[in-house]
């Protein structure tokens, strides 16, 4: 794992890591901002001085190291738990979001970060509390986790249009009877769909949890924020739903064009089959091999046969044109 510290006041700031959470609680900014950074969580042991120090609760350890927790807010006696994921997709068109879970405690003066992997950065926050850049310094800890989770919400808009590429590449590709590849190509983007679906829809109910007067650490001035970042997670559950429709509206057009083709190829199939039917009656007839049929002695039977037979299949082939069926 990976250790970090920051802490800050509108005066200064400064920035420490260590690879064990011991040497960095000694450096806690008790009269100002502290953020403690924890990446590639894996062992729940190396976090006992930091658990200890902050009273967290054991609940709150399990779903910090249960990569599979389900997105929500909790508040407890002296503290503000969320855990969320990030999502990030690469360009290439079989690439599968990234998902990697972030968990994040708050408390008045104090937001300790758990990342999964080291995936998503947070060095732009970190420029601007070390470089002064913004209101950061100014603000307390409940801004400071707004910035985090608005950053992640961030990584949902460019999955998203990463997506929006490929949706618009399929529609080219809808009307075309021979890709092959459509259709899995569409699953595989309805899998990604969902799969990005079930990380934002259970945080749109978990940011109700943080907006005042629910909790009393989020200060009430910060309400306008948190209500802006509730709406990007609605508009980004709005997209994924958007997309969803056009997949499902592509898959149509192409089963629409795979149904037409199928219908050309039956209608010639079923003008050849009722060319034959009389030809086959007539050919039927005369090699029925009776011994006295009239016409087997004509010597000119044989081409008079073929004759009519010809003049069938003309006379049916202009019918079906007049009609339009051909």
């Amino acid at each position: 794992m990976e250790f970090s510290i920051i802490g800050y006041d509108p005066i200064g700031a400064w920035l420490k890591t260590a690879d064990t959470m011991e040497e960095l609680l000694p450096y806690r900014n008790t009269g100002g901002i502290t953020w403690i950074q924890v990446k590639d969580v894996r062992d729940g042991n190396l976090l006992t001085p930091l658990i200890d120090c902050f009273g967290i609760h054991p609940l709150t350890v399990e779903d910090i190291l249960d990569t599979q927790q389900r997105p929500k807010a909790e508040e407890f006696d002296t503290y503000l738990f969320i855990t969320f994921k990030e999502a990030r997709l690469r360009d290439e068109a079989d690439a599968e979001p990234e998902v990697a879970q972030i968990s994040l405690i708050l408390t008045k003066d104090t937001v300790i970060t758990f990342q999964q992997s080291s995936g998503i950065s947070f060095d732009g926050i970190r420029r601007r509390i070390l470089n002064n850049i913004g209101r950061t310094r100014r603000m307390g800890a409940d801004y400071l986790a707004y910035l985090l989770m608005d950053t992640v919400v961030d990584t949902y808009f460019s999955a998203l249009d990463t997506l929006g590429g490929r949706l618009e590449d399929f529609e080219d590709r809808a009307l075309d009877e021979n890709d092959a590849a459509l259709i899995p190509d569409l699953q595989r983007i309805k899998q990604i769909l969902l799969k990005i679906r079930r990380i934002i829809w259970p945080l749109r109910e978990s940011l109700t949890t943080l907006l005042p007067p629910d909790s009393d650490l989020i200060n009430p001035e910060l309400e306008p924020f948190f209500k802006d970042l509730q709406d990007n997670v609605m508009q980004a559950v709005e997209t994924v739903e958007n997309y969803r429709e056009i997949l499902s509206g592509v898959m149509e057009v192409n089963l629409s064009a795979l149904s037409n083709r199928m219908n050309k190829v039956m209608k010639v199939l079923t003008i050849i089959s009722t060319i034959f039917i009389p030809l086959t009656f007539i050919v039927g007839v005369y090699g029925m091999n009776f011994a006295f049929m009239p016409e087997l002695g004509y010597p000119y039977a044989y081409p008079i046969v073929w004759g009519v037979m010809i003049l069938i299949v003309a006379g049916m082939l202009i019918f079906f044109k007049r009609r339009h069926w051909i």
